[in-house]
């Protein structure tokens, strides 16, 4: 399966199995984590075995089976929440590649048991959690959320090539804080520039989108601009 085909059939899954990952699932994604942690300065870790990344509600809500999970950190820095949000699309994306269904977890996580497992980098500035990615093999492979239309995120000035149309529908497939997809994306010749509203999760779904947008469209089709 590749990249492109996981962003269509990936879907939020809240409910797991106690099938333990294999140590060679495990390996793999262990390598990609620490790809991504070397290439943007993380601390993102993958952990195994453990519930201690999810909060008491989301337990109680979604009976047991979240087991591993990906702990989203890193030195706290303006630009940590869009990073990790851009990582976390690239871990869940090849997870579903390996077989692997994913939970985007924001607001019910446990920030004090993920923090147990996070690796301070010894950078000059603090570490920050926000967030997990739970990990494993779902009861069932979730469903389509709704989505806005294209017209409602984006616009392009003049006529919109082939490889922008494709950026955004794929960035309409991105999982999104409380599924608010608050993007707006604008494009012009080969620039393009989006922002995704504000709140806790802005920075997080930014990075999402910026990932998903690059996966549809082709990085080497176009810039980005602020």
């Amino acid at each position: 399966m590749t990249m492109q085909e996981a962003m269509r059939e990936r879907h939020t899954v809240r409910k797991y199995t106690d099938r333990p990952i294999p140590q060679d699932i495990r390996e793999l994604l262990g390598r990609r984590v620490s790809d991504n942690n070397r290439d943007y300065g993380l601390c993102i870790n993958l952990v195994c075995d453990n519930s201690e990344g999810l909060s008491g509600m989301a337990k109680l809500l979604f009976a047991g089976g979240v087991n591993h999970y990906f702990v989203l950190a890193g030195p706290d820095t303006p630009d940590l929440d869009e990073k990790l949000g851009y990582c976390g699309a690239d871990l869940i994306l090849y997870a579903q590649t390996l077989g692997l269904n994913t939970w985007w977890v924001g607001g019910m996580y446990s920030r004090k048991g993920a923090e147990k497992h996070v690796k301070d980098r010894g950078d000059s500035h603090p570490v920050r959690v926000n967030g997990v990615i739970a990990v494993g093999f779902g009861r069932t492979q979730g469903r389509p959320h709704k989505s806005k239309t294209a017209g409602e995120v984006s616009a392009y000035r003049g006529t919109a090539p082939g490889w922008f149309q494709d950026g955004v529908e794929a960035l309409l497939l991105a999982p999104t804080a409380l599924n608010k997809q608050a993007f707006q994306v604008v494009g012009e010749k080969d620039r393009v520039a989006v922002t995704c509203g504000s709140g806790r999760f802005a920075g997080i779904d930014l990075g999402i989108g910026k990932y998903h947008f690059e996966l549809g469209a082709g990085k080497e089709n176009f810039r980005w601009v602020r």
